[in-house]
């Protein structure tokens, strides 16, 4: 469920103007709805009454400060996988101990950020990192608390760039290799054992994989426990999928993930850390473009919008599906037909939709990519000496830029001009 919808025939984040904002900030640009992200982050929590648990937004969905905010003044915590996402999460006020460190090449001095701050807890991903961290705490007198984590080497079933769970993946430490790998982090004089952690991919849309990869974690604690380590934080990640497609099947809901996870967890007395974040912000996003061109070639029709592959890039990263909507409301009687919806860049694969059933279109009218609010701005860059887009935050009938749109000063001053080069 989001909060975009239409009203007197044009589309409206929560009780705002679509059109409206597009005058105010010019296109493209992305606009959160803090109704949705309230929404999401609400259901996910309630799904574990009762339960001990921390949940820990995955910073790397969506990094803007208002939207860390949002969430934060709600109760979450903060999965973080760099000193960037440290800061601002404690910027937007997120408690240390609310937030965990994730990722697998965190360097000394991000891990030397962290413990000063006092994070509630490192997810170490490989024994060289553990052997660094428990160097850079001793040199600063204290413990790091630490979770390992395990990959379980089950397949999420989801895009192989996306997948983080398999033997294969970059991620984690071999299941094999756990236990004697834990006994080395007990040795540590810089190191507090807390827990175990596991994370298996993003946009999984069946349980089964789930399943498979909280069995086997539950069977690591008992194990773990019987070698003498204490284990009283379990991080079980994120991952739970939306849907793009309205119409498709939905995704498991939260409280079915949340039924699943009970009855493997039960009897095990754990703290329970979850790090959700397209779940929360995905569906809470869109991408407002204009077109400026409709174009009909030998055998399509392209229709040629304003935003590109440098502000949205997971259609061409991904293959990633965006259902996109007219931001003026079609008649009931209008004719749909299939064109391309492409941007400027110079790439074959600066392409957002193929063949895509769409109202009819004209130049300088406006269109909305939806579930974008997820690894969308994050993910921007300046390819093409294209300016980072603005950011727009919706809140009942209030908005407020959340991110000013970059200038061309501002792009092209960042570089310099070696001396040899100003000579003559």
């Amino acid at each position: 469920m989001d909060h975009f919808n239409y009203k007197d025939g044009v589309l409206h984040a929560e009780d705002v103007s679509i059109p409206a904002l597009a005058t105010s900030v010019g296109t493209p640009f992305y606009c959160y709805s803090t109704a949705t992200l309230t929404r999401h982050y609400n259901v996910f929590a309630d799904a574990f009454a009762g339960l001990d648990t921390l949940v820990c937004f995955s910073v790397k969905s969506n990094s803007n400060l208002a939207v860390i905010k949002t969430l934060g003044n709600l109760g979450a915590g903060a999965d973080i996988v760099s000193e960037g996402e440290l800061r601002r999460a404690l910027l937007a006020g997120i408690p240390a101990e609310r937030i965990v460190y994730s990722g697998v090449g965190k360097s000394r001095a991000e891990m030397h950020s962290a413990l000063e701050a006092g994070i509630h807890q490192f997810n170490v991903e490989s024994e060289p990192e553990l052997a660094a961290l428990d160097e850079v705490a001793c040199s600063m007198n204290v413990k790091a608390p630490v979770a390992l984590r395990i990959n379980p080497d089950v397949d999420a079933g989801t895009h192989a760039k996306i997948s983080t769970g398999k033997a294969e993946n970059k991620f984690g430490i071999p299941w094999d290799e756990a236990r004697r790998v834990y006994g080395l982090a007990a040795k540590a004089r810089g190191i507090e054992i807390v827990g175990v952690d596991v994370h298996i991919g993003s946009q999984i849309t069946d349980l089964f994989p789930f399943e498979a990869a909280f069995k086997r974690v539950a069977e690591m604690v008992v194990t773990l426990r019987g070698d003498g380590h204490t284990i009283r934080n379990v991080d079980l990640g994120g991952g739970l999928g939306i849907p793009y497609a309205r119409g498709n099947e939905p995704p498991p809901a939260p409280h079915e993930y949340a039924e699943l996870i009970r009855k493997i967890a039960s009897g095990l007395d754990v703290h329970l850390i979850f790090e959700p974040g397209r779940m929360i912000t995905g569906n809470a996003g869109i991408l407002v473009s204009s077109l400026i061109y409709c174009k009909q070639g030998t055998d399509r029709q392209f229709l040629i919008c304003d935003a590109a592959m440098n502000d949205l890039i997971r259609p061409a990263l991904y293959d990633a599906w965006h259902e996109i909507i007219a931001v003026k409301e079609p008649a009931p009687n209008a004719e749909f037909s299939a064109a391309d919806v492409v941007g400027p860049v110079c790439e074959s694969g600066d392409t957002f939709a193929s063949a895509r059933s769409l109202p009819p279109l004209a130049a300088g009218d406006q269109i909305a990519m939806l579930s974008a609010g997820a690894y969308g701005a994050v993910q921007s860059g300046t390819y093409n000496s294209r300016p980072l887009i603005a950011e727009v935050l919706v809140d009942g009938d209030k908005w407020a830029t959340v991110r000013p749109r970059q200038t061309l000063e501002d792009l092209i001053g960042l570089d310099r001009m070696p001396d040899w080069l100003e000579e003559g």
